[in-house]
């Protein structure tokens, strides 16, 4: 799949350094917040970066980072040649990277959104 919509890797390692943050930080995030020991189960989606796509033959077609590869995530064939929007979410567990997450919208409206890895 040549030449497909592709994340940066500047905005993936910003959503994975936002995520790791918090953990760094996480006693004093605890003792100022009003969040329960024991409640926080580690895991934080982050936004990476949201880039432009076309609709072709009912698919939205894309390169995933973190070693996904390139995708095709299946949309309605009414949006056939509609510009959407894929955006990507870096999910992790305690900081560290364990997913991502494309969401795909037209207009501001969600169409499909599709998990690859644990999100």
């Amino acid at each position: 799949m040549a030449d497909l919509p592709s994340y940066s890797e500047e905005a993936v390692q910003s959503a994975i350094d936002s995520a790791r943050s918090f953990y760094a930080e996480k006693p004093s995030n605890l003792k100022a917040s009003t969040i329960k020991v024991g409640s926080d189960d580690g895991h934080v989606s982050t936004l990476a970066e949201c880039i432009s796509v076309t609709i072709k033959d009912g698919k939205a077609c894309l390169n995933l980072p973190l070693g996904f590869g390139s995708v095709c995530i299946p949309v309605p064939n009414i949006y056939n040649g509609k510009v959407a929007s894929a955006c990507l979410s870096i999910c992790t567990t305690w900081g560290i990277p364990t997913g991502v997450r494309v969401t795909v919208a037209i207009a501001g409206v969600t169409i499909v959104s599709k998990t690859f890895g644990k999100c």
